[in-house]
């Protein structure tokens, strides 16, 4: 990154992670996870790159009203190693017991594989426990890849009633996979009915099913929803999806409702994104609107 000016009376983003904090409300982990992607890429790249640019960005949220220089923050820094079974592991110890210390957690991708890792981990009994995911994918397929973390937590007790999935996109998934998400009762709002509703009334009755009875909450923001002209380091991202003001409203709303305890930014690879870096932006935004719904709960 080229040097940027220094205003003392313009604080970057970035300086909100430059004190540690055991008990910090809001804590950033970086999950580097790239190795079992059906497709190859370098996401492992992406949570140094998102940590960076939020250098770009200030501490104010002018349409809420709020300075996150107020707020208590901390970085965890990375997990080593984070693929594989042993890699599994690596992510429970980080991670276990997190939900103790801090009101929010956010894990930065890698790719969408740690929805599994970081999740399970979080919550050894995910009876009781609400997904919600912004995903063009429903990831409901066998076996351990980034293609598969909602099965994986449904197949290790997360019920499918309480998730729910939204911006499923056409021609993005079978319709094997499909009938496998009706099956197990998952709540899908697809892709075509965000054309006609607001992310606000949809991201409203995502967290009351997510959360019926009080239940805590894990948000998978797979970057790959939004239109591929605004996210081009998401590999499996497509012509069409939604917008990345859209995706930015959700993670504010979402992280603004004290159920939702965690939080996870996945599917980007930061060494395709374009010159101006658009996809990694977006990413660090997202940290910082989720950092604002925290604050304004």
């Amino acid at each position: 990154m080229s040097s940027l000016p220094n205003d003392p009376r313009w604080v970057r983003a970035n300086t909100l992670f430059s004190h540690t904090s055991s008990n910090a409300d809001f804590a950033l982990i970086g999950v580097p996870a790239h190795e079992s992607s059906i497709s190859q890429n370098n996401a492992h790249l992406t949570p140094a790159a998102i940590r960076e640019a939020l250098a770009r960005y200030s501490t104010f949220s002018t349409s809420a009203g709020l300075d996150l220089s107020g707020g208590s923050f901390t970085d965890l820094g990375d997990v080593q190693s984070p693929d594989g079974e042993e890699g599994r592991r690596r992510v429970k110890t980080a991670v276990k017991g997190l939900l103790d210390q801090h009101k929010l957690l956010v894990a930065l991708g890698g790719d969408n594989s740690i929805t599994y890792s970081v999740a399970s981990s979080l919550w050894p009994d995910l009876s009781n426990v609400g997904l919600i995911t912004f995903d063009a994918h429903h990831d409901l397929r066998d076996g351990h890849s980034n293609g598969s973390p909602v099965w994986e937590l449904i197949q290790a007790g997360l019920p499918g009633n309480n998730i729910v999935q939204i911006g499923i996109a056409d021609f993005a998934n079978s319709a094997e996979y499909s009938a496998r998400a009706k099956e197990n009762g998952i709540t899908v709002i697809l892709r075509a009915d965000l054309r006609t509703r607001s992310i606000a009334d949809v991201v409203h009755q995502a967290l009351d099913i997510a959360g019926a009875g009080g239940r805590e909450i894990y948000v998978d923001l797979d970057v790959d929803v939004c239109d591929r002209s605004v996210v081009p380091a998401c590999p499996a991202a497509m012509p069409g999806g939604i917008s990345a003001d859209e995706l930015r409203q959700g993670a504010f709303l979402l992280a603004a409702d004290e159920r939702v305890r965690a939080l996870d930014i996945t599917e980007i690879d930061a060494s395709i994104d374009s010159a101006d870096q658009r996809t990694v932006r977006l990413a660090a935004l997202l940290v910082l609107e989720a950092a604002s719904g925290l604050a304004s709960r």
